[in-house]
């Protein structure tokens, strides 16, 4: 049994970086260097961890930051070359040209729209992408905001092509002996098994995000309406609820497959369908909503650039660390050349690649084949492996989407190098937020693996053992609070997957509860923690000139962030205790 100072010292990395990101507003790229720095000094000084495997511990996080970087660098390259080549306005144009009434733009823009960026980007990009188009459409900055960031939650699971559940909590639980074995001995693989954690975090997702288009919708209304009053939102429930449950049921299938698919193929599938019922007349509310005339708006409300300024994401004068580039967007009338097919095909080709890499087998097995991979076994002669995929992970195969983007557009070599430069330069802070924050991790989990090891096990069990013996019962109600906090912290629910996954899943051993359903709450709170993380916050208000306003709009997510939590706590007692005790 470890000590208070045991226990205590264990959770210090993870407390100074809470601190430093959350209470004095660092940002990651200074504070998870100290953070990583403090768990070297605790691995070495109370889990007497050889210089050796403190390295090589630190040396597997830099490979798994780098193989999360290539999925990230290829999303925002194929992203960027579509905002160049005028293809992305034109999908917005498809959205915001169905209605004039607020409260449809939010379904289409603040949910359709956001939940596609984080399935195909992620890391921040959907709030700071919606909120400007949103702007140039006439809403207020704080709404656009808000809008932005309540609406893509359902898909953050998933973002970045299934990023935060194949290297959030595939890589770790592969990489710590733990939970390897156990998984194994349950009789799966680690991949089979975060395949199940994908479909139990859909689950929760569908059972509780349907309703998301009309808490956003909600939000809106209420707090930007002439008056404070949900009856609009109500007059819209019907079109708010269908949306969610044309998203819910194709995203919840698409999760039996891989974790790729989910928010690409629900935000597709559904926005096609629920944009079809609004052009046959279905759903169209029979008056339109706008908000009170911009004079009597409240300063608070509005930024620095003026609504119906601009329409297309980048040329809204954010500052450089915006996820948005500055001149990243293409005018409306490049955009109006384009025929909305050929302005989403890049992405249907994305998914059409990946289905096919995932269940044809012999094309799946071709590309894990070790010439396509970098390895590192035994590091620094310790038992420790690393290894970074770089054609089967979907990184590769957005690149190659881009690619395919190229001549279909017909770009121009500035063009496509415009866009390959705008996504070098925007994941520089990205790599070493990633690189340090990894290698913390892997020090805090493999501080029990080397020869002499305490017998109370890593950091991250330490922590574990704790942490359920203090919540007991009550643990699965606050599993996905803990995944909130981590996201919260970090930024990312990559992050808070690496951070936590092994953390929930050794919880789960010591209480005797379904680690799939544990592990998938873990993954369900990472992405409800990105309402109120601090990097995305003002990310999304750098791009609508409203810096200054974090606490405000962290203020009012806290009300969707408190729905989802409260309802995901008692979808997991429920799975836990009453329909699936004995799932693994």
């Amino acid at each position: 049994m470890a000590t208070t100072v045991e226990i205590l010292l264990a959770a210090t990395p993870l407390l100074l970086a809470g601190i430093l990101l959350v209470g004095f507003l660092w940002p990651a790229t200074r504070a998870m260097p100290i953070a990583w720095i403090v768990a070297l000094l605790v691995g070495y000084g109370v889990w007497s961890m050889p210089p050796e495997w403190l390295a090589a511990a630190s040396i597997v996080g830099v490979m798994t930051a780098l193989q999360i970087l290539w999925i990230v660098f290829g999303a925002l390259v194929l992203l960027y070359t579509l905002m160049q080549a005028g293809a992305f306005d034109r999908i917005n144009a498809g959205f915001a040209t169905i209605s004039d009434d607020r409260r449809v733009q939010v379904v289409l823009i603040a949910f359709f729209l956001a939940t596609f960026i984080e399935g195909a980007a992620g890391f921040g990009t959907p709030a700071a992408v919606v909120a400007p188009l949103l702007l140039g459409l006439g809403f207020p900055a704080l709404a656009a905001v808000i809008a932005g960031l309540v609406g893509h939650i359902i898909a953050v699971t998933y973002g970045a092509v299934g990023t935060p559940i194949i290297v959030g909590i595939e890589t770790p639980l592969s990489d710590t002996g733990f939970t390897e074995s156990a998984i194994t001995n349950a009789g799966m693989t680690v991949q089979e098994f975060s395949v199940e954690v994908a479909v139990w975090a859909a689950t929760f997702h569908a059972l509780v995000g349907f309703a998301m288009p009309l808490i956003a919708v909600a939000m809106v209304v209420y707090f930007f309406g002439e008056e404070r009053s949900l009856e609009p939102a109500w007059e819209v429930a019907p079109l708010c609820l269908f949306s969610g449950i044309a998203f819910a049921i194709p995203y919840w299938a698409s999760a039996q497959i891989s974790a790729e698919f989910p928010a690409l193929v629900g935000s597709m599938v559904g926005g096609a369908i629920v944009v079809t019922a609004l052009n046959r007349g279905y759903f169209l509310p029979d008056d339109e909503w706008d908000f009170p005339p911009q004079e009597r708006w409240p300063d608070h409300w509005v930024g620095t650039i003026a609504p119906g300024e601009s329409s297309a994401p980048g040329t809204t004068g954010g500052p450089d660390d915006a996820t948005v580039a500055d001149g990243a967007g293409a005018s409306p009338s490049m955009a109006n050349g384009i025929p909305l097919w050929r302005a989403w095909s890049p992405y249907v080709a994305l998914v059409v690649l990946l289905v096919v890499t995932r269940v044809v087998d012999p094309i799946a097995n071709f590309l894990q084949r070790s010439m396509f991979v970098t390895s590192w076994s035994d590091i620094l002669g310790t038992t420790l492996d690393g290894s970074i995929s770089w054609v089967y992970v979907p990184g590769f195969w957005l690149v190659v989407s881009a690619l395919i983007a190229i001549p279909l557009f017909r770009m121009s070599g500035d063009q496509v190098t415009a866009a390959w430069r705008e996504a070098a330069e925007k994941i520089v802070a990205p790599l070493v937020a990633l690189v340090f924050v990894i290698a913390m991790v892997q020090v805090m989990l493999q501080s029990g693996a080397h020869p002499g090891a305490p017998d109370d096990g890593s950091m991250i069990v330490v922590l574990a053992q704790t942490t359920a013996d203090v919540a007991g019962p009550i643990y699965p109600f606050i599993a996905a609070l803990i995944g909130a906090l981590g996201a919260a912290m970090a930024g990312s629910n990559t992050v808070s997957n690496i951070t936590f996954g092994a953390f929930q899943f050794e919880a789960a051993s010591q209480l005797g509860l379904p680690h799939q359903i544990i592990v998938g709450a873990q993954a369900v709170g990472g992405a409800i923690g990105n309402l109120v993380a601090i990097h995305n916050v003002v990310a999304a208000l750098a791009t609508v000139g409203l810096v200054g306003h974090e606490g405000r709009v962290m203020r009012l997510n806290l009300i969707p962030l408190v729905y989802y939590s409260l309802f995901v706590g008692l979808w997991a007692m429920l799975f836990v205790y009453v329909f699936f005790p004995d799932v693994f």
